[in-house]
């Protein structure tokens, strides 16, 4: 028994041993030091016969020490000692290829291939020594031979992965097509691969290269995987109408598809291409006889044809209520209506009525809290702020540290703000700054500091008051009164620290009202104000934004994103402006 602890101990110990001198030759190897690092591992492979990685450090130190000879040496000791590790050739022939001895290192890489016929166990070993020495032509000779000899064996993912290091993308599509041909389970997988390639741009010449190459293969093998790429191809490119042609084909073909195309809608109402959203909700709404189904359709084909002004949107709200009741399966569809007669058809009073009812209705205290949220809404609208901060009080009370009662606690701030209860609404933003939601802890942060930095002091006018009553009116979509409210404020308070945040907040209204050009006028007076200031980097990013969506101008769009990557480094928009400018630039995101 003795015996036995005490061997175990000592191998413990040599193990500890072994690995320690493994750490310090690594350091030293990364430290570039290779003769203290050969030194350890030539101890290494001493006591670990096998083991490869050990051989390749050392071998690696001989060549960077220019000690071919010993490599050579080693190498081929090893190969006689055991001929069946016919990839020791590759690596022979590489010590050759350091010493520019082309010729002869091209006979070793032969060896090498040709060493996998006998043993095709070993073809991967043998392609991944050809990858590490950027041998890639040889690497992908090697897959290819081993998947010739062994029909098991699929390398279709790695030889795509080293055309895509070889730049020829169309052999790299090809092959990650292959590879979901032989087995649909990759489709994932290749999906994330080949992202790293495409952009959101449908010219871009690796968009055009992957689209020819799944269209040449649904031709010569029609599969429905071949739609299902074309449709999340088109769907990057924001071609939403051609992604939905590939869904209906693969609905035809499986009903379980049309979950897909109520993905799609939202993705394409997500994306303000109200159109597609419509085509695709109307399409479910003809295919399916779910009552979920059919009321989720007809909610987003309503909000789109709000958002596309569609004159007929009223009766249409009527005409699906009065077809499947004011019941709690359509609360979603009476909140929408009573958005819509609010802020479209500046009809409150008529949407508190359609809220109440529905307040009425015997639903979840989830339900009541969304509906009570909109009804707080319509009263602010209306005026009739105590009223509005008792719905959304009640909210914060009945549903405590949940999402609804945050956003809550920001209407809370945002009326009382409205109506002129500063300090109240700072006592709300504060608790706010921190919220796990984020989107909510922006717009309390933004709202806390134009609280913050223009509060009025020592009777002093600030323009605060003013500030709140414009932003009501934007609220409530007086969009013509709300400007020039503004424009009153700008010329008021020039040079206090309420002009850049009126500057900002019109130049959004006028973005609402389709006035660009005014908007980047805005942008850059804010700019030129102060270099320094803290709305600089929002108005730089809502340059580029401008210009990219609305103006249709991608070059000066690429121009402002790239300010904020280079100048503003520790922007909450840095992001999102490096992923649009190397779209732009048509980068290979990696």
């Amino acid at each position: 028994m003795r015996t036995r602890i005490l061997f175990i101990l000592l191998f413990i110990s040599s193990l500890c041993f072994a690995q320690n001198d493994f750490y310090l030759a690594e350091n030293y190897f990364r430290e570039g030091e290779y003769e203290k690092a050969t030194q350890l591992y030539k101890k290494l492979v001493d006591k670990n016969t096998y083991n490869t990685i050990y051989l390749k450090r050392l071998i690696t130190c001989y060549q960077e020490t220019e000690k071919f000879d010993l490599a050579e040496k080693l190498l081929t000791s090893k190969l006689q000692g055991n001929p069946t590790l016919f990839h020791l050739n590759i690596e022979i022939g590489y010590n050759f290829e350091r010493q520019q001895k082309t010729e002869l290192a091209k006979s070793y890489y032969e060896l090498g291939l040709a060493g996998i016929d006998g043993n095709p166990s070993l073809g991967g070993t043998a392609a991944r020594l050809f990858k590490e020495n950027n041998l890639l032509d040889y690497a992908i000779k090697a897959y290819r031979r081993t998947m010739s000899l062994n029909k098991g064996a699929n390398y279709d993912f790695q030889i795509a992965q080293i055309y895509g290091e070889k730049g020829d993308f169309e052999k790299m599509f090809s092959s990650y097509i292959d590879l979901v041909d032989r087995n649909g389970n990759y489709l994932g997988t290749v999906k994330r691969f080949v992202s790293r390639y495409i952009s959101e741009d449908p010219f871009d010449k690796n968009n055009v290269l992957f689209k020819r190459t799944l269209l040449k293969k649904s031709i010569s093998n029609p599969k429905d995987i071949w739609n299902e790429l074309l449709s999340w191809l088109f769907t990057r490119q924001h071609e939403y109408q051609k992604a939905l042609t590939q869904e209906k084909a693969l609905f035809k073909r499986d009903p379980n598809y049309l979950s897909n195309i109520n993905t799609l809608g939202r993705t394409a109402f997500n994306n303000k291409d109200y159109d597609a959203a419509k085509a695709c909700f109307s399409f479910v709404l003809s295919s399916t006889n779910f009552l979920d189904e059919k009321l989720f359709a007809h909610l987003y084909y309503l909000k789109s044809s709000v958002e596309m002004k569609d004159s007929n949107v009223e009766a249409m709200f009527k005409k699906v209520l009065k077809t499947y009741g004011a019941t709690t399966n359509t609360l979603n569809i009476q909140i929408a209506y009573a958005d819509f007669l609010t802020f479209t058809k500046n009809e409150p009073s008529i949407a508190k009525e359609v809220l109440e009812k529905a307040l009425a209705l015997n639903s979840s205290k989830f339900e009541k809290a969304r509906i009570k949220l909109k009804l707080g809404d319509v009263l602010v609208f209306m005026g009739k702020y105590n009223k509005a901060l008792i719905y959304f009080s009640q909210i914060q009370t009945r549903l405590k540290n949940h999402t609804l009662a945050q956003q809550a606690r920001f209407k809370v701030a945002q009326t009382s703000f409205f109506k002129g209860d500063f300090t109240w609404a700072m006592a709300q933003l504060k608790v706010l700054k921190g919220s796990t939601t984020q989107l909510i802890a922006n717009d309390a942060v933004d709202l806390f500091l134009v609280i913050s930095d223009n509060e009025p002091k020592d009777s002093i006018p600030t323009g605060l008051k003013k500030f709140a009553e414009a932003d009501l009116l934007a609220f409530q979509n007086k969009n013509t009164a709300s400007i020039a409210i503004f424009s009153q404020i700008i010329q008021k308070y020039k040079g206090q620290p309420i002009e850049d945040e009126a500057l900002y907040k019109q130049a959004a209204v006028f973005i609402k009202e389709g006035q660009y050009e005014n908007a980047i006028t805005n942008y850059l007076k804010i700019i030129e104000l102060d270099r320094e200031g803290i709305l600089v980097d929002d108005a730089y990013y809502q340059l580029a934004e401008t210009y990219y969506f609305k103006l249709n101008n991608p070059k000066k769009a690429s121009e402002y994103y790239q300010k904020i990557i280079f100048d503003f480094g520790s922007s909450i928009y840095l992001v999102d402006a490096r992923k649009k400018f190397r779209t732009l630039r048509g980068d290979t995101i990696n």
